[in-house]
C-alpha cells in the first residue's frame, strides 16, 4: 500500500513537535512551574480523589470546575468556558470550526508554534507578520495582512512566547476594532504578567480569551480554557469530542481551585526569581536580554552559536530551548525557563563558564 496515496501532503510535509528527552537533567526548556506540592497537600488531593467513580464517564461539560472559575472570575451570563486537552486542542477546535470562506489564519512571528502548525495541517491559509528587530508589534504590517489576507481567526499571545513581552492594549484593541473575524488572546502566561484582557470579552464580541493551567504550575493535567460569548462557545462545543476532560482532572481541577493560594505563592516566587535571573543575565558580557513578562526570559550570546551554548549546558545537566534556525527573527536565540533559585544559579554558573571559555 502506497503511504503518500493514503496521508495527505499536509501531514507528510510536517515535522512532528519534539520534545526531548529530560530524565536526570536540570530541565529549563518548557516554561514549567518548577515547584511540587507538599506531601500534606498531595495527602489532602490524594483524598479528594477518593470521590472519583472511574467505571463511569466523566461529567461531559466539567460542571463543576465551570461554576467555580465562572464564579472566581465574577464572569457574566454572557460568558461562557469550553475546556480543553491542553491549550492545544481548544486552538485546534477553533480551526476546525472555520468556514472555507474565511479559512485564513494570522498570527504574529515568532510566536506559539502551534499557531501555524495546526493550521497547515488542517491546509489553512496561515500568514505570519514579522515582529519588529525589537520583539515590539508591527501594528502597520498586522493591519496591512488583516486587509489583504480577511482572516477568520487572529491568535494573540499576551505575552507572547517566546519574547517574553505584553504588546500594547491600544493596539490590540485597533486589531479587535478591524478584524474581519476572531481574535483570539491567549492569555497562557497571565499570571506571571499579572494582568489580563478579560474584561474586553463584554466589550468585543469576537474577542476570545484562552488560558491554560499548564504554566499555572499543572502542566501533567492538560487543561485548557476558552472563555468567550456564549454565542461562540455554543458552536465551538459542537466539535469537541466528547468526554475530553477526565475525571480525574476535573476532580485536580476542582481541588486546586479550592486551594488557589498555593499556586499564587509560587507564581509570587516565580516572578520574583525571574528579575534575580534576568539581572544575572544581563550582567554577562556577550549576553543580550529581553525583559520578560512571562516565567522564561529570551536571550542571545553574541559571541558564540547558541548551538554550542546548548550543547555545552547538555553536557552540564542543563536543558534550556534553542530557537536558533526556528525562526529569522530568533538567530543565535535561547529561552531559559525560570526553575528553582537552586537551579537558576546552576543555569547562570555553567552559562558564565561556557561564555568565558
Amino acid at each position: 500500500m502506497n503511504l503518500k496515496k493514503i496521508i495527505k501532503p499536509a501531514v507528510l510535509q510536517a515535522n512532528a513537535y519534539h520534545i526531548p528527552k529530560a530524565e536526570g537533567l536540570i530541565k529549563l526548556d518548557a516554561m514549567e512551574n518548577p515547584y511540587a506540592w507538599s506531601e500534606e497537600i498531595k495527602n489532602q488531593w490524594a483524598e479528594y480523589l477518593k470521590q472519583a467513580n472511574l467505571n463511569r464517564y466523566p461529567d461531559a461539560d466539567a460542571s463543576n470546575v465551570r461554576q467555580q472559575l465562572k464564579s472566581s472570575l465574577n464572569l457574566s451570563d454572557n460568558i461562557d468556558i469550553l475546556f480543553g486537552n491542553g491549550s492545544d486542542e481548544l486552538i485546534q477546535i477553533i480551526l476546525l470550526a472555520l468556514n472555507k470562506e474565511f479559512n485564513s489564519v494570522l498570527a504574529v512571528e515568532p510566536s506559539f508554534v502551534m499557531y501555524r502548525l495546526l493550521s497547515e495541517l488542517l491546509e489553512l491559509n496561515f500568514s505570519g507578520v514579522l515582529l519588529n528587530g525589537d520583539f515590539s508589534l508591527n501594528l502597520s504590517s498586522v493591519k496591512v495582512s488583516i486587509e489583504q489576507q480577511q482572516p477568520g481567526v487572529i491568535f494573540i499571545a499576551w505575552p507572547n512566547n517566546p519574547t517574553g513581552n505584553c504588546f500594547g492594549e491600544d493596539e490590540l484593541e485597533q486589531i479587535f476594532n478591524i478584524a474581519p473575524g476572531l481574535v483570539v488572546v491567549d492569555e497562557a502566561y497571565h499570571v506571571f504578567a499579572q494582568k489580563t484582557m478579560m474584561s474586553y470579552l463584554e466589550k468585543y464580541p469576537n474577542v476570545l480569551l484562552m488560558r491554560t493551567f499548564s504554566k499555572l504550575g499543572l502542566a501533567g493535567l492538560r487543561l485548557g480554557m476558552l472563555f468567550g460569548r456564549k454565542e461562540w462557545i455554543s458552536q465551538f462545543n459542537k466539535i469537541r469530542l466528547p468526554y475530553n476532560i477526565g475525571t480525574l482532572n476535573q476532580l485536580s481541577a476542582s481541588f486546586i481551585l479550592d486551594n488557589i493560594e498555593i499556586l499564587e505563592q509560587q507564581a509570587m516566587q516565580i516572578r520574583k526569581d525571574r528579575q534575580t535571573m534576568f539581572t544575572a543575565l544581563t550582567a554577562i558580557n556577550g549576553i543580550q536580554a529581553w525583559p520578560s513578562n512571562a516565567n522564561f526570559i529570551l536571550f542571545r550570546v553574541e559571541d558564540k552559536p547558541a548551538d554550542e551554548i546548548h550543547a555545552a549546558l547538555l553536557d552540564n545537566k542543563i536543558l534550556i530551548k534553542n530557537l536558533h534556525g526556528s525562526q529569522a527573527l530568533l538567530k543565535n536565540c535561547l529561552r531559559v525557563t525560570v526553575g528553582t533559585a537552586e537551579e537558576n544559579e546552576k543555569f547562570i554558573s555553567c552559562l558564565k563558564a561556557i561564555i568565558s571559555s
